[in-house]
């Protein structure tokens, strides 16, 4: 016990992508990339949405929502990676590696829980339009939101608090870029079935759960868009939902190999370029997605831009 108090207070080594030495410096390169396309596709998508008076709708409230959780996303882990990546050590603090354990925990339950409320949305949108307004009402839009923010915080919190007690044993080395919690626990010199059953059954709960309404609201939604009869309505419905569906199929399609597979299953090095993909290139691609296909958007960016002009 003793032993453990006092390697809670040393910094921990994040091994990262120390093994191929000759990629980390294509890696950085890619990853600053990704990073700027992130900031900027975000925080264009937070401004257009709040500046533009026609997207202000339950669907552009909760895609603000995202962007800005993907902004939090990102900025919790790139700068750190980017640093030990550029720098001579790849260290991080004690306090520095829970945050980062904390907000990707906290921040990815919270994307679980919005990606399903953003599918009701389009479900009530295509599927019950005349009462759209009246089922998406301001306030219920604001406690749905607050229910996924709050739930990912209360997950987050559990996790946390399980993983952080497990004694290391002096074990420093973190086998990943960042703090995240298959890496933490690979740390600790004792396996713990009661962890194994909560990350299982918090799973269930934050990805499988989800998942089966965002796939329920898109069922029912294939059904109505067959009965559609007008080209134009069908295209938008089409534009809107496959940008969502998009982003749910990039975020949840390697989340859910990586947390509900038993985690000795997943080699180290095949989890790492897992990882890669959910924290850096799912946050650059989501904003990329919804403006690329969405006509609403890019009409309010040059609308915006117009206004400025002139």
């Amino acid at each position: 016990m003793d032993t453990n108090n006092r390697s809670s207070m040393t910094d921990f080594i994040l091994l990262g992508f120390s093994d191929w030495p000759q990629l980390e410096h294509i890696i950085s390169g890619i990853v600053f990339i990704f990073y700027i396309v992130t900031l900027v596709g975000n925080t264009t998508i937070i401004l257009v949405s709040n500046l533009d008076s026609q997207l202000h709708t339950p669907m552009y409230f909760f895609l603000t929502n995202l962007s800005f959780l993907d902004l939090c996303y990102a900025t919790s882990i790139i700068p750190q990676m980017l640093v030990n990546l550029w720098g001579p050590t790849k260290s991080i603090t004690y306090g520095g590696c829970v945050l980062q354990f904390f907000f990707a925990l906290d921040l990815g339950a919270t994307e679980c829980l919005l990606l399903a409320v953003m599918a009701y949305d389009r479900y009530a949108a295509v599927c019950q339009p005349l009462y759209y307004t009246i089922i998406m009402h301001p306030q219920l839009c604001q406690k749905m939101v607050l229910t996924a923010w709050l739930g990912g915080l209360g997950s987050a919190f559990i996790l946390c608090s399980l993983t952080l007690k497990l004694p290391r044993c002096g074990h420093r080395e973190v086998d990943n870029f960042f703090c995240e919690m298959p890496a933490l626990l690979k740390m600790a010199c004792v396996y713990s079935k009661v962890i194994e059953i909560v990350v299982f059954a918090l799973g269930v709960i934050f990805l499988l759960t989800p998942l089966s309404i965002i796939f329920i609201s898109y069922a029912i939604i294939t059904q109505a868009v067959m009965r559609i009869k007008s080209t134009a309505r069908w295209h938008k419905v089409l534009n809107t939902c496959g940008s969502h569906l998009t982003v749910v199929t990039l975020f949840y399609g390697t989340v859910v190999y990586m947390y509900m597979k038993p985690q000795n299953s997943t080699s180290q090095d095949e989890g790492k370029f897992l990882t890669l993909f959910y924290t850096i290139v799912t946050p650059t691609l989501n904003p990329l997605i919804y403006t690329l296909r969405n006509k609403d958007v890019k009409r309010a960016i040059k609308r915006i831009l117009y206004v400025e002009k002139w």
